[in-house]
């Protein structure tokens, strides 16, 4: 087959009508489908809870804790001049 015939015999399949598909197909896939993207949109909504909770515990132990700040200095400085 030449490129000509290749071309035209390509066409012809892709201009016949598709087969039918059975319902029953149908349905499971929609069944599926929908399932799928429940399952996907409670996935998300709950990265996002948790991501909302490790913000909330982060902030409430960075207020309690204040890392930025100093530790308080456990000894007294040397006395001198005295």
């Amino acid at each position: 087959m030449n490129e000509r015939d290749r071309q035209a015999a390509v066409r012809r399949v892709m201009e016949q009508s598709p087969p039918p598909v059975p319902p029953e197909l149908y349905a499971e896939a929609l069944r599926r489908g929908g399932r799928m993207l429940r399952r996907r949109t409670l996935a998300r909504r709950l990265l996002w809870l948790v991501l909302a909770a490790a913000a909330v515990a982060f902030c409430a132990w960075a207020t309690v804790e204040q890392p930025w700040a100093e530790p308080p200095s456990r000894t007294t400085p040397p006395l001198t001049g005295w």
